[in-house]
């Protein structure tokens, strides 16, 4: 299986909100709480109530250069609502990790960095750190390593002020272990927002690790944004084949989650930025367009047709913001827009 992210220096290719009035203003707007659970307060440094958009578009940061439009966090356009930071760093301990600025990135300073997220969280964004990557080797396989994930993990939104987590482990996951992590995360901070970001092989049955993470979460996760490239042929949710770089593909197989138990406000469409992006797999923000018409409307379909609709569906998902700001931006403004004009 080709890896579907783009690892630092590979081939090309991966809100906090004020609590009181701005919750309320936030609720008249149309915003959901980070997964179906209800959000509690917060712990950490300052509490504050994570918030993403009913439909939602997710962006990676690069932390690091590989030849697309270097970004600071403030340069991120402001059509992505969850920005994942690519990405965390092994620790010492089995399981643990850590986060570390590439000086390629132009900050002077972890506090600039941290008032960038600061103010993305102020403008309703909400900004996780994304563990794994196409070389990400960490493994979280026992009940230490789990407990080791999760104090990190923690320890690393109160820091840095990360509103969550983002999983992106394309080496293997072990679903008993991570799910538990991932609770323990959460039983710290309740308004975590998590979201995973699998190889499209990873979800193609409720069986898989990675798809029985995600429904072992499911009261408190905010959204699976499945890599729909790098990834060739797969067999659809109506048992038929569909080749990558097309409207069916993104449909067909975004409907195996959809029929495998995952609420449509937890699959998200993840695709490259620009051609550049991926090894294979690239479609035009039009085809995304129309893959997230016909989930949500059963309009502008290929050959392939749901059987029902799901207007609840949460959005998509671009690798990266760099590689979108290179390309001049026509993932943010065309999905962009089209994901937040979805009723």
């Amino acid at each position: 299986m080709v890896r579907a992210r783009i690892a630092r220096g590979t081939k090309a290719g991966k809100c906090r909100l004020l609590a009181g009035l701005a919750a309320a203003v936030l609720a008249s707007a149309g915003l959901v709480a980070a997964g179906p659970a209800e959000p509690a307060a917060a712990t950490g440094p300052a509490a504050r109530t994570a918030a993403v958009p009913q439909h939602a578009v997710t962006g990676y940061w690069q932390n690091f250069n590989n030849g697309a439009k270097v970004q600071k966090l403030k340069d991120v356009d402001d059509a992505y609502d969850i920005i994942a930071v690519a990405f965390a760093d092994t620790a010492d301990k089995p399981g643990a990790v850590t986060f570390h600025l590439d000086p390629a990135v132009g900050y002077s300073s972890a506090d600039d960095f941290k008032a960038d997220i600061k103010a993305k969280q102020a403008a309703g964004r909400s900004v996780v750190l994304s563990v794994g990557g196409e070389k990400g080797a960490v493994s979280v396989s026992d009940g230490a390593s789990a407990q080791n994930f999760a104090d990190s993990i923690n320890g690393l939104m109160d820091e840095y002020g990360f509103n969550g987590v983002d999983i992106d482990l394309e080496n293997g996951l072990n679903s008993t272990y991570m799910t538990q992590a991932l609770q323990a995360v959460h039983a710290k901070h309740p308004d975590v927002v998590v979201t995973m970001a699998p190889q499209t092989i990873d979800m193609l049955s409720p069986q898989n690790e990675y798809f029985k993470t995600a429904l072992a979460i499911k009261d408190f996760l905010t959204v699976v944004n499945t890599q729909f490239y790098n990834s060739g042929s797969m067999n659809g949710c109506d048992g038929k084949v569909y080749s990558q770089g097309s409207v069916d593909f993104l449909t067909a197989l975004a409907c195996t989650q959809l029929q495998g138990g995952l609420d449509p406000s937890q699959v998200g469409l993840g695709v490259p930025a620009s051609p550049s992006a991926a090894g294979s797999g690239y479609v035009s923000p039009s085809v995304v367009n129309a893959a997230l018409d016909c989930l949500t409307s059963g309009k502008n379909c290929g050959s392939f047709k749901p059987s029902k609709t799901y207007p609840g569906l949460r959005g998509a998902m671009a690798w990266s913001t760099n590689w979108d700001a290179a390309n001049g931006g026509a993932f943010a403004s065309q999905v962009g827009g089209h994901v937040h004009g979805m009723s």
